[in-house]
């Protein structure tokens, strides 16, 4: 898992959604499918979200525990183990119940959310060098995944990026078919 590779695949990811939002305005960043899918602008917002206050968060956290020393005791699940020997998500939708801690809140502005994408973007390249040579007996638990160490959960931002490319796809073509109709 070479972080260098990484920060460069999420480069190009961020470069394709931030090229897929500037062909949208703010209306149909809004538009939902129905009442139980998101919005583009949710699903933009759920990944800055994500990578910001889960995933880096988690990195940091590792981070942190090398800086003190301390080894955190915990092992992958089988999902876990399964998305990196995969080195991604199953092309399936997951879906959880909305709700508020879940659910992303519809965009206020376009620059909300290329601000957040940027952020992101920084801050993976701010903590890029420091997660390449540090031990793997550091790690933070995922909910579903188990334990994993900084460069794990850097990847996973990776990983999740690409995962929601799928939904970027579908939430398109709604938009195309609303405008045939």
């Amino acid at each position: 898992m070479n972080t260098a590779v990484i920060l460069e695949r999420i480069e190009e990811h961020t470069h394709h959604y931030l090229d897929e939002l500037n062909s949208l305005d703010l209306e149909q960043l809004k538009l939902q499918p129905n009442e139980n899918e998101w919005s583009l602008g949710q699903l933009y917002l759920h990944l800055v979200k994500t990578a910001l206050y889960m995933q880096i968060a988690n990195v940091e956290k590792c981070l942190s525990q090398s800086s003190n020393a301390v080894e955190s005791a915990g092992e992958k699940t089988e999902a876990g183990e399964a998305v990196f020997r995969l080195g991604g998500f199953p092309p399936e939708r997951i879906r959880v119940p909305a709700s508020p801690q879940y659910t992303p809140e519809q965009p206020a502005s376009k620059q909300q959310i290329t601000d957040g994408m940027h952020a992101v973007l920084q801050r993976m390249k701010e903590i890029e060098p420091l997660i390449e040579d540090l031990s793997p007996r550091f790690t933070s638990m995922h909910p579903r995944l188990g334990a994993l160490n900084a460069k794990e959960w850097f990847a996973l931002i990776e990983m999740h990026y690409r995962h929601h490319l799928l939904q970027l796809e579908r939430l398109k073509a709604f938009l195309n078919s609303m405008e045939t109709v």
